[in-house]
C-alpha cells in the first residue's frame, strides 16, 4: 500500500472496521437466482450492490463469430444452424435433467469443431460440423429422444450424410 499515494484512497467502513480502496475499484456480482442449485443473494449483502438489467446475448453472433475464429468459411450459414438445431433440441426433446442446450454447450459444440476441422482439413465444413454436434450430443440423449434428434437432424441438413 505505500506506492499508492493517499488521493488514490478512499476509506470505507464495513462492519465496523476501516478499509482502504482505490477509487478506480468495482466489485461486481453476477447472480442468475433462477438456475439449478443457486441462491438468492443474501438482504444485508444484496443492500451494497446496485442491480444492473442484463439481455440475453445473441447466440447467432456469438457463433459466427467463434467460427471465423477457428477458420471456417462458411461460418454464417453454420451459425445459423448450430442455433437453429440447439433451440429445436430445447423446444422438442424432453426435459432431462441433465440435458445443457444453453451457450455452454454450444461453445463446446464450436471449439469441437474447430479441432476436427484442424485434425482433418480436408472435411467439408458442413460434415465437421454435423459430426461435432452429434458427437457432443448423442452420448447424452435418452432412448426416446435420439429418434427426435436424428429427425431434426435431417431437416436442418437434408444432403448431408451422417460422419
Amino acid at each position: 500500500m505505500d506506492s499508492i499515494k493517499k488521493g488514490d484512497l478512499q476509506q470505507c467502513n464495513i462492519n465496523d472496521k476501516i478499509v482502504q480502496v482505490r477509487k478506480e475499484t468495482g466489485l461486481f456480482i453476477t447472480m442468475n437466482p433462477g438456475y439449478a442449485g443457486r441462491s438468492e443473494l443474501p438482504d444485508n449483502l444484496a443492500n451494497l450492490f446496485r442491480p444492473v438489467a442484463m439481455m440475453v446475448p445473441d447466440f447467432n453472433a456469438i457463433c459466427k463469430i467463434t467460427l471465423m475464429s477457428e477458420g471456417f468459411k462458411q461460418n454464417e450459414t453454420l451459425a445459423k444452424k448450430v442455433v437453429t438445431i440447439y433451440e429445436l433440441m430445447l423446444k422438442q426433446l424432453s426435459k432431462a435433467d441433465h440435458y445443457d442446450f444453453g451457450m455452454r454447450a454450444i461453445k463446446s459444440v464450436l471449439r469441437a469443431s474447430g479441432r476436427i476441422k484442424r485434425e482433418c482439413p480436408d472435411l467439408d465444413e458442413t460434415t465437421v460440423m454435423i459430426k461435432s454436434i452429434r458427437d457432443m450430443n448423442l452420448p447424452k440423449f435418452i432412448a426416446e429422444d435420439v429418434i427426435l434428434f436424428d429427425n431434426l437432424f435431417m431437416d436442418l441438413f437434408p444432403d448431408c450424410e451422417e460422419p
